[in-house]
């Protein structure tokens, strides 16, 4: 399957493609490895299914539980989320077609700094072999699975009190230098001392 720019991008704009979304409880899924290479399995036949029709898909699998996380494949012709499309125009030229791949996408607070981790799965081409996606897919689960589990956020940043600039130490220092004390009482003694001479 291939695809052009304008289509692709009118495509995702209008939501004219294969969505579904699938929920389980974290605790089911960690039990079990079945479980994960069953949900896999379901969302690399979906995938499939839907590019053997021509048409783009977002498949979804929502983790919910103490620490929720969203998995999702997605068919693109560029490791960007569908919520991105509009950026997928600075990368490709309009009025020609190009190869689509299929993406795995994670998303979570407990995954790292940007919350989200999109990589490529397979070409078109690999998506023919689908036991061998369904194992690569349940690995990257399991993988992402664990990262979740075992995350922990940074501390929170302390702020620091601001760094004095360059244009506010001339300042201080021209302050500083109009305030120093002129002595007007030797003056004076010496005045006096001379007259009484």
């Amino acid at each position: 399957m291939k695809i052009n720019l304008k289509n692709l991008t009118e495509k995702i704009e209008q939501e004219d493609y294969l969505q579904d979304l699938a929920t389980i409880k974290y605790a089911d899924l960690n039990k079990s490895k079945a479980k994960i290479k069953e949900a896999a399995a379901n969302m690399v036949k979906e995938t499939a299914a839907a590019v053997k029709k021509g048409s783009l898909s977002h498949i979804a699998l929502e983790v919910t539980g103490q620490r929720p996380v969203t998995f999702a494949l997605e068919t693109n012709i560029i490791n960007l989320p569908y919520s991105n499309y509009k950026k997928i125009s600075n990368f490709f030229e309009e009025g020609q077609d190009y190869p689509i791949d299929i993406y795995f996408e994670t998303a979570s607070d407990y995954l790292n700094a940007s919350k989200f981790r999109i990589d490529q799965l397979a070409t078109e081409a690999e998506l023919q072999d689908e036991d061998t996606v369904i194992t690569k897919l349940a690995a990257a689960i399991s993988e992402k699975l664990k990262q979740v589990r075992e995350y922990e956020k940074p501390a929170p940043a302390v702020k620091k009190a601001p760094k004095k600039t360059a244009a506010s130490k001339t300042t201080a220092k021209k302050k500083t230098a109009t305030k120093k004390p002129v002595k007007k009482s030797t003056a004076k003694s010496s005045k006096a001392k001379s007259k009484k001479e």
